[in-house]
């Protein structure tokens, strides 16, 4: 694979992980309502995210309500929100780095050397992103595990399990890194060489037509 089309590859690859991880950060169903057991107890079922909660009923009703209070939120909420706010902050940059970085763009600097750096920063920002979504929802998955088997005296369908958030951004986490890593490979030195080679051949090439 050219250098060239490596690039687009990440940049596709980590623009995907981006709108995953967005779609991620606001679903819902980070945590939702377990159906383990011999009998389901309600016809309801309760999904929670980082910024809402839903219950949903058998009709298909579906009832969403805001978390109310900032303050009043666990601790590990929180930090997932403080996470993701970040991650989607840093692809966010970084799809505008990468664009000026990639060799199939004519946007700002036209140096192969210096583009190949911009390039090189804006796969930094992708991995960087997809290491706070992986942080996020690993913190989250761990709480809900926790959880999970710590309350023995609730029934098991009464307790929570992962949600398909959880699942999704895990996915936008590892596209991220995989499109982070195909533009960090965007290698400057081998272009820097070749300039040099060329800037020095020319002197020599003209002496000999003197």
């Amino acid at each position: 694979m050219g250098g060239g089309a490596r690039e687009v590859a990440g940049y596709l690859a980590a623009l995907a992980g981006w709108v995953a991880g967005l779609a991620a950060a606001v679903l819902p169903q980070w945590r939702q309502s377990s159906y383990a057991g011999d009998a389901i107890i309600t016809a309801v079922g309760l999904h929670e995210g980082l910024w809402m909660s839903c219950a949903a009923q058998s009709t298909g009703q579906v009832q969403c309500r805001l978390h109310d209070s900032l303050l009043s939120l666990e601790v590990h909420i929180q930090t997932c929100r403080a996470l993701m706010v970040i991650s989607l902050l840093l692809g966010f940059f970084g799809i505008i780095v990468s664009v000026v970085g990639m060799k199939c763009t004519k946007v700002g600097e036209e140096d192969p050397v210096t583009k190949s750096r911009i390039a090189v920063a804006g796969g930094v920002l992708f991995i960087l992103s997809g290491l706070c979504t992986l942080a996020a929802v690993s913190l989250y998955a761990t709480q809900v595990t926790y959880e999970f088997f710590r309350e023995s005296t609730i029934p098991i369908n009464a307790r929570y399990e992962f949600g398909s958030a959880l699942f999704v951004g895990w996915g936008a986490a590892s596209l991220s890194m995989l499109g982070g890593s195909l533009l960090c490979c965007s290698c400057p030195a081998k272009e820097r060489r070749g300039q040099q080679y060329h800037q020095q051949s020319q002197p020599s090439t003209a002496r000999e037509y003197v």
